[in-house]
């Protein structure tokens, strides 16, 4: 009677403790964020304090939504928060949401704990309409890049999903992954020869493919955040799908999943969410990659635990870079991609040789 009565107590606790510990880790990443999003008001080429950003946020507000009608008195640090830092904190906050979740979403999807939203063609398919879109003379600034690399991303995905939709390998997370490479070498030789061949290609893109939000306005904003959005809400939508993936895909199908229905829907999750960000942004490395694992050290394998929090811990890793970017080559800057790359690929091998990333 010991025994049995016994058996119903142990797993209760461990799943409440759990969750409790998710819930508190979300909270303190949420307060992270806000807080690390109010620093973001200050810095800059001007630095000001938090208290003076905070007073100014409301007039910044109204200048950024109709500058016409702004009193003439609104000082400049006003519309210097506004203009340039309001947007691009908002844009640092939904693109690394955007590429947080897309890489817990490709991780799930080819059980890989390796992979990331580039490694389906992303990267190379808004490069190729960049370089398009310059060569042509259509745009010449990073908001003119914006719907063609959104634009190129989604027919890259569409032609690696037709590319590894046939045969006896269909659904199947290898086939994707080789058709992905497969695509993103041809694109990139495209992109190579364009650059190569052109001073004004190559003087735009370099700036757009180190990865960087300066001078990105609201117009940016405007465009990417609604296909984030749609594409964070898909992402969660398939946490429990993900979840059973997990187990195997023959054990998954037996319990009922449409494991072809849920790739696909995989599939176009991770190009919305990493396609809208690689567009706002440039080509972005490591946030992908290493906010799940993060987050995986913190609320364990379940990915209704694990696709929210890396997005909340993708736009920290994406502010900050940006943040730090403003900061290290005052009065200009390095690009959010390069500071990504120095601080966080070393920190991410770290983890690795200790065997804190979980999966490998």
């Amino acid at each position: 009677m010991t025994s049995s009565t016994t058996t119903h107590v142990p797993p209760a606790g461990p799943a409440r403790s759990g969750s409790g510990r998710f819930v508190l880790a979300l909270v303190l990443l949420g307060a992270l964020l806000a807080g690390s999003a109010l620093m973001s008001l200050t810095v800059g080429s001007r630095v000001n304090s938090i208290d003076e950003a905070l007073h100014r946020v409301p007039g910044a507000l109204d200048y950024l939504l109709d500058p016409a009608t702004t009193p003439g008195d609104v000082d400049e640090l006003t519309v210097l928060i506004g203009t340039y830092r309001l947007p691009r904190t908002i844009l640092a906050v939904l693109c690394g949401a955007g590429l947080g979740a897309a890489g817990a979403v490709i991780q799930a999807h080819t059980r890989n704990p390796l992979a990331d939203p580039g490694i389906l063609g992303i990267n190379a398919g808004a490069a190729a309409a960049v370089v398009t879109v310059i060569g042509a003379g259509v745009a010449t600034g990073a908001s003119g890049y914006v719907y063609p690399a959104m634009v190129g991303c989604a027919v890259v995905t569409l032609l690696i999903f037709l590319l590894s939709s046939g045969g006896p390998t269909a659904a199947n997370p290898v086939t994707v992954i080789l058709a992905g490479v497969a695509v993103s070498a041809l694109l990139m030789a495209y992109v190579h020869l364009m650059v190569l061949s052109s001073d004004t290609v190559l003087d735009q893109m370099r700036l757009w493919a180190t990865g960087s939000l300066a001078g990105r306005r609201m117009d940016v904003v405007t465009a990417t955040a609604p296909v984030i959005c749609v594409g964070l809400v898909l992402a969660l939508s398939q946490a429990p799908g993900l979840n059973l993936i997990a187990l195997g895909t023959t054990t998954a199908a037996s319990l009922g999943l449409p494991v072809a229905g849920v790739r696909a829907l995989g599939l176009v999750t991770v190009a919305a969410l990493g396609g809208a960000a690689t567009a706002a942004a440039g080509p972005l490395s490591f946030v992908g990659l290493a906010a799940p694992h993060i987050m995986r050290t913190l609320a364990g394998p379940d990915y209704r635990r694990i696709i929210p929090g890396a997005a909340v811990v993708g736009a920290i890793l994406t502010l900050w870079a940006d943040m730090a970017g403003r900061v290290m080559a005052r009065p200009d800057e390095m690009a959010m991609g390069i500071v990504l790359a120095l601080v966080g690929v070393p920190v991410f091998i770290l983890l690795v040789r200790r065997r804190t990333v979980v999966g490998l």
